[in-house]
């Protein structure tokens, strides 16, 4: 298989796993709001659980979301352009976008392997969770590598 498609396969099923967590985190949330109101007893714990998976659920879905292309655009400007402008801002782009993904992969490795503390009221690690941020940031940094790389092919194509 090639790599552009395993890591695709990847970011796929990370983002399918991170958008199954917005079920539990729903079910969570709506059973501490009742327990709270009827019985004034909420759920221990409620908060940082839904902080955990939503970290999980952004993080997982950020790579997946650039390889379907739904983050936000602005096309206002970019369909007055032609085609060879626009292949040359999405080259700038995707450089600058890998530049900075590339920075939040290098700090979020040293923030997340020196990480020790545990939450505050279930015990969980948080390393783990920390370390889910160069995860999606690898993932999401390929993704653009691989928009650059179709973006280099365009305006290879427009010369």
């Amino acid at each position: 298989m090639a790599p552009r498609r395993l890591i695709q396969r990847v970011t796929h099923y990370m983002g399918m796993g991170g958008m199954f967590l917005l079920i539990p985190m729903m079910l969570l949330t709506t059973c501490d709001v009742v327990a709270r109101a009827f019985w004034h007893k909420p759920i221990m714990g409620t908060v940082e659980l839904s902080s955990y998976m939503l970290v999980l659920f952004v993080f997982s879905g950020l790579a997946y979301t650039q390889q379907v292309k739904g983050h936000v655009r602005v096309t206002f400007l970019l369909s007055r352009l032609g085609p060879r402008w626009r292949y040359s801002l999405e080259v700038i782009t995707n450089l600058l976008c890998v530049f900075i993904v590339g920075m939040l992969l290098w700090q979020g490795w040293v923030v997340g392997i020196e990480e020790t503390t545990v939450s505050d009221m279930l015990r969980i690690p948080q390393r783990p969770f920390r370390l889910l941020l160069p995860l999606a940031a690898l993932l999401l940094g390929a993704e653009f590598v691989f928009n650059l790389i179709e973006a280099l092919g365009g305006l290879r194509r427009e010369e």
